[in-house]
């Protein structure tokens, strides 16, 4: 008989040096194995030319244990963390880390969608704020999830606004109709009608989480002549550009505009004022991630959603309201 069928799984327990036993669950549960012994029992079957059965023959081909972490903006900080909990739980699995630049382009999103297609990788992790559309086109049952309550996360900071006495509090919002930017825009909607506080469109900008576009909006907000004490960021970026730009107008934070921010970035904490912020829990949103696509790589066909909880921070970018700006 040839090598290529000749091979059994006592043959690649001898070679790995385990036991029979550690091989099967090695092939079946990788996680639930130490990484070193993992290594060795694949360096066995790929040794022996081992073929389990069809199945997991086809999976054994065409994995090379890679996962791609494909972000929105790899110049983003809030990003860093992320991949850390994404590479401790992909080592822990014996998984490789890759990570993606999207940069806002849907061309660049479809090539890694099929970098995963072409075997060059098996998975792909989106950090992108929005199912890729030619997935939905041709009706793939959206993937496993996690991610934070933004809605309730984004109701706190304008509360927390609201009761230093802010009325006219701009949001600056993500990339609406994004699903990550309108869950916190409709947290902060909420929040002003649970005060009875009149939603007021002039007080709404859209950008895309950077500094730049945190600066853009205040420079327009200013230039209309738009009254307002008080900022909610979507992110941290944004915040800071507009810290930066109402000081550069000649205003003071928070003496004149009391700001938030949303991530707990690593720079928040350095800035100054020190920056109230939502903290996300990113490392762990990164370990959650992995552990869901280790499940789904071993046969586990779940649309699980995992939320978990986020932080209002308090530090020095908020103070009580005073009479507003002209």
């Amino acid at each position: 008989m040839s090598k290529e069928h000749g091979s059994n799984i006592r043959e690649v327990a001898a070679l790995a040096g385990v036991s029979i036993a550690t091989v099967s669950r090695a092939l079946q549960q990788p996680d639930k194995v130490r990484p070193e012994t993992r290594k060795k029992v694949f360096d066995a079957v790929r040794q022996a030319n081992f073929v389990p059965n069809a199945q997991a023959a086809s999976f054994r081909r065409q994995s090379n244990n890679t996962v791609i972490l494909l972000v929105r903006d790899i110049g983003n900080p809030f990003y860093l963390e992320i991949y850390k909990g994404v590479e401790e739980a992909a080592g822990e699995a014996g998984f490789k880390v890759l990570m993606g630049d999207a940069r806002n382009d849907e061309h660049r999103v479809a090539t890694h969608i099929d970098m995963v297609r072409q075997k060059h990788a098996d998975g792909l992790i989106l950090m992108t704020g929005q199912f890729p559309s030619e997935l939905l086109d041709q009706g793939d049952a959206l993937p496993p999830t996690v991610k934070v309550d933004n809605r309730a996360a984004s109701m706190n900071a304008v509360r927390h606004l609201m009761e230093a006495g802010h009325e006219r509090i701009v949001h600056l919002a993500g990339p609406v109709p994004e699903s990550l930017a309108q869950e916190r825009f409709d947290g902060y909607r909420a929040a002003l009608a649970e005060a009875g506080i009149a939603y007021a469109d002039e007080l709404v900008v859209t950008g895309d989480y950077s500094i730049e576009a945190g600066r853009q909006a205040i420079a327009g907000l200013l230039e209309g002549g738009i009254v307002f004490t008080a900022i909610f960021a979507s992110s941290d970026q944004m915040a800071i550009g507009a810290i930066s730009e109402l000081r550069g107008r000649g205003l003071s934070v928070p003496g004149d505009v009391s700001v938030i921010g949303f991530d707990d970035i690593i720079f928040a904490n350095a800035f100054e004022p020190p920056l109230t912020t939502v903290r996300q829990p990113r490392q762990e949103m990164g370990r959650r991630a992995m552990a869901l696509m280790v499940d789904r790589l071993n046969g586990k066909r779940t649309a699980e959603t995992i939320v978990l909880d986020t932080e209002l921070v308090v530090r020095g970018s908020v103070a009580p309201c005073r009479p507003p700006h002209r």
